[in-house]
């Protein structure tokens, strides 16, 4: 199909904007030139401002559609193509898969907490014995790698130690041998808590906290949300080229 003069304008821009093109991004021009012009002019808006290096940027990108509340495989593929092209490594991008798989763990913040509330109405939550040394040495290991101790944690270390130890194993990796500084791995981290798919309040807070101690700027955090909050448009990329087939189909019969 020939694209309008408009169209082929609104292409064009696109791919400078943004750097990139797919073929949904075709079907959401032919079917609607001015949504898919206003949407780049949303998700623009953190590009024209550039308080994060490209790299950095298309880290964020790959963590909310690589997170396990959100997998959009052609979105992931599409970034860490571009974070290449913008000179990050093979270890800065395991990185940031290897903090994005830690999206996981939210489910024991938030579940553990309830369990010991429950436990403790029916009458069947033990003696707290988070003072014991082990516990102890635990809380003290994790609060010297990862660089913070916040309650959310309390019910998970009192209810199953050895769980908190192996997750505390698998969490320290990009934290011990990682290549990536502090205030980038908690952008990450606060990009995953903020997504549409995710909104986990306490953990944005935290890392939010966490990246302007490690010297993040309010604009460098407002530029992480800015990338977290486009995700939505990933309904009209799978949604656009079906619409298309259908109607195609229609038309056929």
């Amino acid at each position: 199909m020939t694209l309008t003069i408009r169209q082929q304008s609104i292409k064009d821009e696109f791919i400078r904007v943004r750097k990139t093109w797919a073929p949904q991004w075709e079907s959401i021009l032919r079917m609607d030139c001015d949504f898919l012009h206003a949407y780049l002019n949303l998700s623009a808006v953190p590009l024209r401002h550039n308080h994060l290096e490209d790299k950095v940027k298309a880290f964020i990108y790959i963590a909310v559609n690589a997170s396990s509340t959100h997998l959009f495989a052609p979105g992931i593929q599409m970034h860490l193509k571009a974070a290449v092209d913008f000179g990050a490594t093979r270890e800065e991008l395991m990185e940031v898969l290897e903090l994005t798989s830690t999206v996981g763990i939210h489910a024991s913040n938030v579940a553990m907490p309830i369990l010991a509330e429950v436990l403790q109405e029916e009458g069947l939550r033990k003696p707290a014995r988070s003072a014991d040394s082990r516990r102890q040495a635990l809380k003290r290991r994790f609060t010297e790698v990862q660089g913070y101790w916040d309650p959310i944690w309390d019910e998970v270390l009192e209810l199953d130690p050895d769980f908190f130890e192996a997750y505390l194993e698998f969490s320290v990796v990009p934290w011990q041998n990682g290549v990536l500084e502090p205030k980038v791995k908690e952008l990450v981290l606060c990009a995953l808590d903020v997504a549409a798919t995710h909104l986990y309040a306490p953990g944005i807070k935290i890392h939010m906290r966490n990246a302007l101690r490690h010297g993040a700027t309010a604009e460098q955090i407002m530029e992480t949300i800015e990338i977290a909050s486009v995700i939505g448009i990933h309904g009209a990329l799978i949604g656009t080229p079906m619409l298309e087939d259908a109607i195609a189909a229609a038309q056929g019969a």
